[in-house]
C-alpha cells in the first residue's frame, strides 16, 4: 500500500503551499505572517465553471458545498501545468467540531488519489492537534502574527466597506486597501506591527486615512448585513461575488469580522466547561486568551468610534447577549449561535436587511440561520432577513433577483422614512 505522503520540514525551503482564498484581505496578510515563519504560500485565485465541474467530478454531490469549491479549485490548479507538482503543498483548516469542515482534509486525499496526484502532501490547519505534520506546526509566535494579522484585515474589511459605496473618486478605497496592505507586508517582513502599542498606532492611522477619502454621503444607498456559513459569508467563489453585486446595487456592506469567529470558537470551550463540567484549567486557559483577544477587539472599536461617520464593530460580548436572549449558547455546530447573535447585532447597528448566505444543505446554518428568521421578526418587526442557498445547481440569476427584491423592500423603507423626516421639520 502506497505511503500518505507528509509535509516534512526539509519542504519549508522547497515547496510551495496552495491554500483558499476565503477572505482576500484577512487571508493576505495571513500568507504574509507564514512568509515571515519560513513557508511560500500560494492563496489560489481560479475560478470559472470548470472548479465546480471538478468537485463534482471528486467529491460526492451530497458532500458541503464549500469543501466542493475548495477541493475543486485545488484540482483545477494542479491540473492548470502552473505548478511543479514535486514541489508543490496544499493547505486546507479543519475546524475539529461537528460540523463537516472537519472531514474535509479526507475527502481532499481522496480526491487527490482520484485524480492522479496522490503524491502531493496535505497540511491541515488546525488547532485542535489532528492530522499533524512534521514539517508545519502552528507555535505561539505564528499564533500571535497570526491574531494581529486578523485584526488588521477585519479593520481594512470593515473601512473599505463603509467607504466604498460614498467615495466620489473610484478605486480610491480599493487603492488605499492596497497600500496598508502593503505596508504591514513590511512591517510583518521586519518583525514590527504585533505589540499591542504599535497595532492601536497602526489602526489610528488606517482609520484617519479611510476618513481623508472624498465621500458622498447624500447618494440614497441601502445598508446590508451579510452574515452564514463562514466560507459563503466571505468568499467571492462561494457567494458569487456578492460584495462586488451589492457595491454595484448602491449598498453598504457590513459583514462581522473572522475575529467574531475566532472568539466564539474559544466562547464555545468555555460554555461547554459550563454546561456540561470538566477541566478548570482549560476555562481558565480560555477565558485568559478571550480577554486579550476582546482587548485586541477593544483597541479597533475605539479607534472606528472616533470617527462620527464610522460604524464601529460590536463587542463580541454584546453578541453573546445577544444571541442567549433568543438561542441556547449550546447550539454550537458550525456558525450556531453565533449566526443569530451576528444578525440581531447587524439590525442595532442599523443594518436591518441582511443576507443569510448558507450551503444548501447545511444543516447548522438552516437551524441557526434560517430558522430563526421567524423568531428574529417577532422580536424587531423591521428586520429584513433574506436566506441565499448557494449549491452547483443554484443560478446567479437567481439568487440576485431574491436579493433585488429585498433591496426593493429596504427602498421602499428608505423612501418611507425621508418623507417622515421632511414632515417633521415642516
Amino acid at each position: 500500500m502506497e505511503r500518505e505522503p507528509v509535509f516534512t520540514r526539509e519542504m519549508r525551503s522547497t515547496h510551495t503551499i496552495l491554500a483558499p482564498n476565503m477572505a482576500p484581505i484577512q487571508f493576505a496578510l495571513l500568507r504574509d505572517v507564514l512568509e515571515t515563519e519560513g513557508y511560500s504560500v500560494e492563496l489560489l485565485t481560479n475560478e470559472g465553471p470548470q472548479v465546480v465541474e471538478k468537485g463534482l467530478k471528486h467529491v460526492h454531490n451530497d458532500t458541503c458545498y464549500p469543501a466542493l469549491l475548495v477541493i475543486g479549485q485545488m484540482i483545477d490548479a494542479l491540473d492548470s501545468g502552473k505548478y511543479d507538482l514535486d514541489r508543490t503543498a496544499l493547505a486546507i483548516t479543519q475546524t475539529g467540531g461537528g460540523c463537516r469542515a472537519s472531514n474535509y482534509i479526507h475527502l481532499l486525499k481522496k480526491a487527490l488519489i482520484n485524480a492522479g496526484y496522490s503524491g502531493i502532501p496535505v497540511v491541515s490547519l488546525n488547532l485542535k492537534g489532528m492530522d499533524k505534520n512534521s514539517g508545519f506546526s502552528i507555535t505561539y509566535s505564528m499564533l500571535r502574527k497570526g491574531v494581529a494579522a486578523l485584526v488588521y484585515g477585519d479593520t481594512l474589511m470593515l473601512l473599505k466597506h463603509q467607504c466604498q459605496v460614498y467615495e466620489i473618486h473610484p478605486g480610491e478605497t480599493v487603492r488605499k486597501v492596497s497600500k496598508w496592505m502593503s505596508h504591514m507586508k513590511k512591517q510583518f517582513m521586519k518583525g514590527r506591527g504585533f505589540r499591542i502599542k504599535t497595532m492601536r498606532r497602526n489602526i489610528r492611522a488606517m482609520v484617519k486615512d479611510f476618513e481623508a477619502i472624498e465621500k458622498d454621503y447624500e447618494r440614497p444607498v441601502v445598508k446590508v448585513g451579510i452574515v452564514g456559513e463562514i466560507y459563503m459569508k466571505y468568499s467571492s467563489l462561494g457567494n458569487n461575488h456578492l460584495e462586488d453585486f451589492l457595491l454595484s446595487q448602491s449598498c453598504e456592506i457590513m459583514i462581522p469580522g473572522i475575529m467574531g469567529f475566532l472568539l466564539y470558537g474559544i466562547e464555545n470551550q468555555i460554555i461547554d466547561v459550563n454546561l456540561y463540567g470538566g477541566s478548570i484549567a482549560r476555562k481558565l486557559i480560555m477565558t485568559t486568551i478571550r480577554n486579550f483577544l476582546t482587548r485586541l477587539e477593544g483597541i479597533v472599536i475605539e479607534e472606528v468610534s472616533k470617527i462620527e461617520r464610522f460604524t464601529p464593530p460590536i463587542p463580541f460580548k454584546e453578541s453573546v447577549k445577544s444571541a442567549e436572549q433568543t438561542i441556547s449558547l449550546s447550539c454550537k455546530m458550525g456558525e450556531g449561535w453565533l449566526l443569530t447573535g451576528e444578525m440581531k447585532d447587524l439590525s442595532h447597528a442599523g443594518f436591518n436587511n441582511i443576507i443569510c448566505a448558507q450551503p444548501f444543505g447545511c444543516l447548522p446554518n438552516h437551524i441557526a440561520g434560517k430558522g430563526m428568521m421567524k423568531a428574529l421578526k417577532d422580536e424587531d418587526p423591521n428586520i429584513n432577513i433574506v436566506p441565499i442557498d448557494y449549491d452547483p445547481g443554484a443560478t446567479r440569476v437567481n439568487q440576485e433577483n431574491r436579493i433585488k427584491l429585498m433591496l426593493a423592500i429596504a427602498n421602499e423603507q428608505r423612501i418611507e422614512r425621508v418623507l417622515r423626516q421632511k414632515k417633521r421639520k415642516q
